[in-house]
This record gives structure tokens, sequence and C-alpha cells, in this order.
């Protein structure tokens, strides 16, 4: 990505990440009163069946326990993401949720992998290691609340709980790190003001005209009085001398 984007917010940085906890919830719900099977439809392990479950599974999860730990880590993490990298959010979170899903597919346990926690951990690994690479002051100390916040999911990609899609968790963080680097190019500026403009005129400044050099409020009628001289002095003064034409 060539073009260099501006950190800004927009309504999407809110609006996309509640619809999609809100989805989730909804599948939840739905799995609760209305089809409770819908669980068999994660991500099996190497097998024909368990294919669709790469891009299903993390609308899936197993409890409401489950649910809960996952809603506040993925609205934050996706708000974060649209907010600082808003041009290839969505490619982050599409791709990562493929690739995430087709790792753990690879090289998973025979059993049903459910849950958004391999996005979770495609986000942070992603805005952790993105931060580090591109060494803008903004996105690195994002990194280390990322850190801060979220550092011991490291844990969670060993299996060193019964359970736990270690797996599904190893793949996300690679993920993340994979577009960490190839989207390495790719670093948001912060929108410019007219006053940080290179082209920005300070003396003609219609608020700071009303300030002298010292700081000082200047009244309007001061103000007045130090235009027109300012006028008067870059004026110049030229005087024509008529000589009559002698008959």
């Amino acid at each position: 990505m060539n073009a260099r984007s501006q950190i800004r917010y927009s309504t999407g940085v809110i609006a996309y990440p509640i619809f999609f906890i809100m989805l989730i919830w909804v599948v939840f719900w739905f799995q609760v009163r209305v089809y409770s099977p819908i669980k068999s439809l994660g991500i099996i392990p190497r097998t024909i069946e368990g294919l669709p479950g790469i891009f299903l599974s993390p609308l899936i999860h197993a409890n409401i326990g489950h649910l809960y730990n996952n809603t506040l880590p993925l609205l934050f993490l996706s708000a974060a993401l649209f907010y600082f990298y808003r041009p290839i959010a969505w490619k982050v979170i599409a791709f990562g949720i493929l690739l995430s899903g087709m790792i753990t597919w690879l090289i998973g346990r025979p059993s049903i992998h459910i849950g958004a926690s391999g996005l979770i951990y495609v986000l942070a690994s992603f805005i952790f290691f993105k931060g580090i690479l591109t060494k803008y002051y903004r996105l690195v100390a994002l990194s280390l609340i990322i850190v801060f916040l979220y550092g011991s999911m490291v844990w969670y990609i060993f299996p060193v709980k019964d359970g736990i899609s270690w797996e599904g968790h190893l793949g996300g963080a690679l993920a993340g790190l994979i577009f960490a680097l190839y989207f390495k190019k790719s670093l948001p500026t912060p929108e410019r003001y007219v006053w940080q403009e290179p082209t920005y005129d300070e003396k003609n400044d219609p608020f700071l005209k009303h300030f002298d050099e010292n700081g000082n409020f200047v009244g309007s009628k001061e103000l007045e009085e130090r235009e027109a001289k300012e006028n008067n002095s870059d004026t110049i003064e030229i005087n024509y001398i008529y000589k009559p034409k002698k008959d």
C-alpha cells in the first residue's frame, strides 16, 4: 500500500465493531433458542466437512462465558484497527479469518474448533507487530497498550489448558504477524491542520492578528490602527513634478 492514510475518527470505527458483536450474539441466541447443533459447524481439522468452519467458526461459541470473554477484546481491538488502520481494516479481518482458519484446519487436533478468539489473536498480533515495525509513536504506544492489556494471551498459543483451541490462537497470531510484515509500507499519519502546512502564513492568520508579539490581546480598535500603520509603511510615496510648458 503506497498511499499514506490519515488517522481520524469516523462512524465506522464504532459502527462496524458493534455490528459484528451484535452478529455473534444473534448467532448465539439462535443457537440456544432455535438450533443447538450449530456448534458442529466449526472447524474440523483435515476434513472436507470442516472446511466451512473456517468462515463460520468465529460466529459460533460454546456457551455464554465463552462468548462474553471474546466480546470485549474483539470490540476494543476491532475499533482500534478501524481507527488506526482504516484503509486495510477489512482486509486484515477477512484474510485474517481465512488464514487463521486454514492454519487451524491444518494443524488442529481432531475436534470442533469454534469461537472468535482466533480473530482476536489476529488483531492483537497485527496491531502489536505493526506498531513496532512502523516506529510511529502513536502506533508504538498502541502496541504497548496491547501488551499491557493482552500480554498474557501469548501463553494460550501453547497447549497449556485443556478445552482451549491453542491451534486457533497460534494460527491467529501467525496471521497477524504475516499481515504486519506484508503491509509494512502502510503508515498512517495524523490529520494535518492549516497551521501545520508549509505554506501557512502566521502573520496573516485571522486569529493570531488579535495578539501582539508578546502574546497580549489586541482589541479591534488597536488592531485597525496597527493594520493601518502597516499598510502605510508598505506604501511607496511617488511625487510627480509638473513643469508648465513655456510659450
